[in-house]
């Protein structure tokens, strides 16, 4: 396995680990299995200290309660939770607690682009901790269990060529995560924002560049809509404006440097679009009501 930053977790960046393809059966771009067993995640990964996955995770636990941080909140799962981890959360698994159930993850290129945006693979703003009732969690055990034959059926001894094992792994995967996207898009708050076009460009377009752009205005015509338009929509999705949302996902990028790394804070500022060490200072105080120094010492 290859560690494809080129920080190094003790004082230069977060280590973020890559799709660990060369432990999937068949090499294809997902794993599903049990958890704990060492074949479905990195060997070499820091599961206990805090660090990125370039790939999707998905828990479902067959015990609990289990502990687990993701961006600086800590959830608690029960028997019966998911737990879903995006690609980019900072994460940690927690040595007190007893990882039971089954885990799948997958490579974001796996899945076509209809299917990314049909199942929500990118709503940062739904919760990571999922509580489906009796009749969601029968569904999902149900195409959870579908799939994980279907991957266990891959390999030199499979009953399929690699193609069409990979074409039913794909089918078979989106089926599960239709279903988890439903139940991960149940409450208010996410409904509401589901069918928003203009914000689900917006929140893509500030996942992909925060760290350069802080303009909404240069968000507005980089997605062809005027700023007025582009207000309506990130209020009416969040109750923020534009640049409350940016300024939000900027200070959360600053917070994880400072809190998991020894980043220099010029150099964290500069990671997030600041090339003034004074200006970011003012910018995160103004948002946190800390200095950066202050910050990190608090966690230290």
């Amino acid at each position: 396995m290859v560690d494809t930053s080129t920080q190094d977790g003790a004082g230069e960046g977060i280590r973020t680990f890559p799709f660990p393809v060369e432990l999937s059966v068949g090499g294809v771009g997902m794993q599903v299995g049990p958890m704990g067993t060492g074949r479905t995640w990195h060997t070499d990964a820091p599961l206990d200290r805090v660090h990125r996955i370039d790939f999707h995770v998905v828990m479902l636990f067959d015990d609990g309660p289990v502990r687990h941080m993701i961006d600086f909140a800590e959830h608690e799962a029960a028997a019966d939770d998911v737990l879903w981890i995006r690609p980019g959360q900072v994460h940690r698994f927690s040595k007190s607690s007893g990882y039971r159930g089954t885990v799948l993850t997958m490579q974001p290129g796996f899945l076509p682009r209809a299917t990314v945006e049909a199942t929500g693979l990118y709503r940062y703003d739904l919760p990571p901790l999922l509580h489906p009732d009796e009749r969601q969690l029968a569904g999902l055990r149900a195409a959870l269990t579908y799939l994980r034959g279907e991957y266990d059926d891959g390999g030199a001894d499979g009953t399929l060529p690699l193609s069409l094992h990979t074409a039913v792994l794909r089918h078979s995967l989106t089926a599960f995560l239709l279903r988890l996207a439903h139940l991960a898009a149940s409450s208010a708050e996410a409904a509401r924002s589901l069918a928003d076009t203009t914000f689900t460009l917006f929140r893509d377009a500030v996942e992909r560049d925060f760290a350069t752009n802080h303009s909404v205005s240069a968000y507005a015509d980089a997605l062809g809509y005027s700023r007025r338009t582009l207000v309506r929509a990130v209020r009416a999705a969040t109750g923020e404006t534009p640049k409350g949302f940016i300024d939000k996902r900027v200070v959360l990028e600053a917070k994880r440097l400072l809190a998991h790394t020894d980043l220099p804070i010029g150099r964290v500022g500069a990671a997030v679009g600041f090339p003034d060490p004074a200006n970011f200072s003012k910018f995160f105080q103004l948002h946190t009501g800390n200095t950066p120094v202050a910050f990190r010492a608090e966690l230290r």
